[in-house]
């Protein structure tokens, strides 16, 4: 392996500090030398996303709309928490009753993964949850519009081949999740 060094950081600063979005803008010293004055990082949440299965062997997704884009997509329940308040495993089940209204007694982690460590400070943790029941009705937050769609198993991967299903963190876990299942 090549010997490869870290970036030095010389100086920091928080130029967006808002309830929805933080930024800082880092100058930092590559290893070859230059000086780099603003390199803009994301500061995020930790995430949480479950992959919720119904014992009829059907997925539990999310459909809403995501301005970003200006597109609705179908998603696995996920949401952000801040780990010094709960655990990443209990926002999974929070969001999991929040966004869908369904609930399972038994979560299992599969993954923790960066999304975009280059220019994102945050981690998604991937849960399996099996046979997840409907519980209840949804208790969504201001910005959310959420659709229930409920996709067999069997259906998911052409889902993704065909574009249905497009979401990085969604994608992640189902690959890995059902991996899991064997």
């Amino acid at each position: 392996m090549k010997n490869l060094e870290k970036w030095q950081l010389l100086q920091s600063k928080l130029v967006i500090d808002h309830y929805w979005c933080k930024v800082r803008q880092d100058e930092i010293k590559l290893p070859n030398g230059n000086i780099i004055d603003d390199y803009f990082v994301y500061i995020k949440p930790e995430v949480a996303l479950v992959l919720p299965i119904t014992s009829s062997r059907e997925i539990v997704f999310v459909r809403q709309y995501r301005h970003a884009i200006g597109e609705f997509f179908i998603e696995l329940p996920a949401g952000s928490f801040d780990p010094t308040q709960e655990s990443a495993e209990t926002a999974a089940k929070r969001e999991l009753q929040e966004e869908t209204g369904y609930s399972a007694e038994k979560i299992i982690k599969i993954a923790t993964l960066y999304d975009k460590p280059s220019k994102e400070t945050n981690q998604i943790h991937l849960f399996l949850a099996e046979n997840v029941v409907k519980v209840g009705g949804q208790e969504l937050d201001i910005t959310e519009e959420i659709e229930i769609v409920l996709i067999p198993i069997e259906s998911v991967l052409d889902k993704i081949t065909q574009g249905e299903i497009s979401v990085a963190g969604t994608v992640a876990a189902l690959f890995l999740g059902l991996n899991f299942l064997g």
